[in-house]
This record gives structure tokens, sequence and C-alpha cells, in this order.
């Protein structure tokens, strides 16, 4: 095949040569360049390792917390021909004869028709809410929903037999109360009967509406405010039973609990913990990806940018190497190799930063980091792809310069 002698070539070592030196000619631009693609590649591997490693976190607690809970619902609590809960006054006893139950406790809400609300004694300075809920708990419920106690003590088997009036405290209602210290006996006033505060809750692991309500005993809120419960609210038994453990419990719950009428009450078992577990992972890693998206294009936009600003300045540079033959091609090849190299470059930098990154958050949070491999091998392709889309633009703009205009530039 015959080929003109005199036909403009441009092989790849040239091509590598004059695009590095390209690049180095104007140091602190290339580096201001390198910043944005680095922030924004850095960003990608390092939204995507701390997101696999706080799912991985996520995954763990929701195995703990949810994996282990059975709730065991009410269904008499809307029947006006029942009066009394379902649940018997030895529900807590029944429930931890069944094999794999650690701790159980009941609870439920007494309707404010039949509270004349809740004051502090005594409250200088203080309006509290009368609308604060008011719950009788058994004495598992603390156990049961993993409650941490910042002062006193919460009810024992002997406090909820003899109605003793006493109280605990969800930590919001503490605050709402102005109630800090149990030292000096405070009280508060539930429908015009005086209770004695026990006990400060400041965290639940399970059901955290219970930090908003006053805690009594089942056996006092029977002898004070003796009725059928708050239809909206049904009573409730958590169930805190061992890993593996709670989808047989939640089968055998009912008839341990009421053999005679076990309709009447309804398991709730906790769902798959895998599919709760993939469910969060998706919606997490969705969440950040577009984060980690944001964050690549702009750094796409500083080389775009960085890129159309070295062509408009190089326009005699381009107008000399047109007149000694280089041809369109040739141009936008150059311009090209310079954005991709620079994407390359800034990606490799950025893959190291990230995995950086990632191991620091990890050991500041004591959690074990994990990163997918393909995660730091894809970041010097994503980035010379990033580079080489950016400068499409620059390119073709570059290789429209005609000679002559360029040296008359």
């Amino acid at each position: 095949m015959w080929r003109d002698p005199d036909a403009s070539r441009l092989r790849a070592v040239d091509l590598a040569g004059e695009s590095i030196a390209g690049i180095l000619q104007r140091p602190s631009r290339t580096a201001m360049t390198l910043v944005g693609i680095v922030l924004g590649i850095g960003a990608f591997v390092a939204v995507l390792g701390i997101t696999s490693s706080a799912t991985g976190q996520i995954s763990k607690q929701f195995t703990e917390i949810v994996a282990t809970e059975v709730t065991v619902e009410d269904l008499t609590v809307n029947d006006p021909n029942v009066e009394q809960t379902a649940f018997p006054v030895d529900a807590e006893a029944r429930i931890l004869a069944v094999n794999g139950v650690r701790y159980a406790g009941t609870y439920w809400t007494i309707p404010a028709s039949r509270m004349g609300g809740v004051t502090g004694v005594p409250l200088p300075g203080t309006q509290p809410d009368a609308t604060i809920p008011v719950v009788a708990t058994s004495p598992g419920l603390a156990d049961a929903v993993r409650a941490h106690l910042v002062q006193g003590r919460a009810f024992d088997p002997v406090l909820n037999g003899r109605g003793e009036r006493v109280a605990v405290l969800g930590g919001v209602v503490a605050r709402q109360l102005g109630i800090t210290r149990l030292d000096i006996r405070p009280v508060v006033v539930v429908d015009g009967i005086p209770v004695t505060v026990i006990g400060i809750v400041d965290r639940v692991d399970r059901h955290p509406e219970l930090l908003a309500a006053v805690w009594v005993p089942r056996g006092t809120a029977e002898r004070y405010w003796a009725g059928p419960a708050d239809p909206g609210q049904p009573p409730r038994m958590i169930i805190d039973t061992r890993l593996g453990a709670a989808a047989v419990v939640a089968q055998q719950a009912p008839l341990a609990l009421r053999p005679d009428v076990p309709d009447s009450l309804k398991a709730i078992a906790p769902p798959d913990p895998r599919e709760l577990r993939d469910r969060v992972d998706t919606q997490l890693s969705a969440l950040f990806l577009v984060l980690a998206a944001i964050s690549l294009l702009v750094g796409a936009v500083g080389i775009a940018n960085t890129t159309l600003v070295a062509v408009l300045e190089r326009v005699p540079e381009i107008g000399l190497r047109r007149a000694l033959g280089a041809q369109r091609r040739h141009v936008a090849a150059q311009f090209l190799a310079e954005s991709t190299f620079l994407g390359t470059i800034g990606g490799l930098m950025a893959a190291g930063i990230g995995v950086a990154v990632v191991v620091a958050v990890a050991v500041s949070q004591e959690w074990t980091p994990a990163l997918e491999p393909w995660t730091v091998v894809a970041a010097p392709v994503v980035g010379g792809v990033t580079g080489l889309v950016s400068g499409l633009y620059p390119a073709i703009r570059a290789s429209r310069i005609e000679p002559v205009a360029a040296l008359r530039h």
C-alpha cells in the first residue's frame, strides 16, 4: 500500500511525550486540576468504603437487636366485653419457661381519659405538658427493652405485687419535669396521686417512645387506674430472645401465655435479618453513590475548564503545529491525551487517599474496615475515562483552529 512520505504522522511515543510536556509546562495549574479530580474520585472511593464498613456495623446491630425481639399484642383490647388485658399476672414467668427466652415484660398506655395529668412536686419555674403518657409496666420490661438507668433502679416483683406508688421516668419526661436528682426523693403527681420517682432511664435499645413516658408498676396501675387499655395502643409483651430462637418463640408464645384462648394474642416475629440487611445496604449504597457521583462531576468540570483554558492560551502553538503539517486529529489527540493523563494520575492518587480515609474512619469508630477491591482498581480507570470525556470539547475546539487565524492571534 502506497503512502505519501510527506504525510504528517504522530506516533504514540511522540504523543505521550508531548502530552507529558504540556502537563509539566504549567505545574501549578496541573496541581490545581489534580485537586479537583482527586477530591472527586477520592470521595467516590472513601464513600463506598465507609458505606461498606458502616453497613457491616448496621447489619450487626440489626442482628443483635431486631432479630432477637418478639412482640406479642393483645387482640382483645377493642372488645367492649373485656375489661382486663389478655396477659395474665404471671405472664413473665410463663414466657420465661419457653426455651430461648432471655427477658420479657408487658406494658400498656393508660388512657388519657382516666388520667388527670402528670405534674412534678416541686416544680419551680417549669410548666410540664399535661399530656405526658403513663404506661403500666411489668418488672421485666426494663431488661426486655434493654433500658439503661442513669439513676436509681427499675421495679422489682415486690413493688409490683404490692402496688407501690413508685415510678420510673423516661429521660425526656425527667427533663420536661425538671427532675435531675433522686437523692431528694422527687415526687410526681399522677391524677392527683403522689408517686415517688425511683429511677430515670436515659436510653433504651427498643421502643424509644418509652423515653417520653412515666413508667408505673402494673400492680399500681391496676390498683389505682383499673380499666381497659387505650384501644389505639394495645397491651404488648416485649420478649428478648437468644439469637436464632425468635421464630420458634413467636410460635409458642400465645399458647404459653394463654393456653385457654391463644387466639387472643398475636405474636410478631422479627423479619429475616438477611433481607433487612440487604435492604439497608441497598438504600445506603444508592444514597452515597449519588453523593460520590456529584463529587466526581465536580472533578470532571475542573478538568474540562482547565483544558479549555489551556487551549485558549496555546492558540499560537496550535497554529504553528498546523502550519508545520499537523492535522486536526493530531491536535485533538494531544489535548485528549493530556486530559486523560491528568484523570488517570488523579485517580491513582485518589485511590490511596480514599483507602487511607476509610481506614482512619473505621479505626476512629472502632469498626472493621471493609472495602471492595474493585473500588480501588477502578479508581484510575474512572479517572482516565473522566479525563477523556472532560477533554472532548476542548480537544474538538482546538482541532478547529485554523493556522492563519492562530498565527495572527
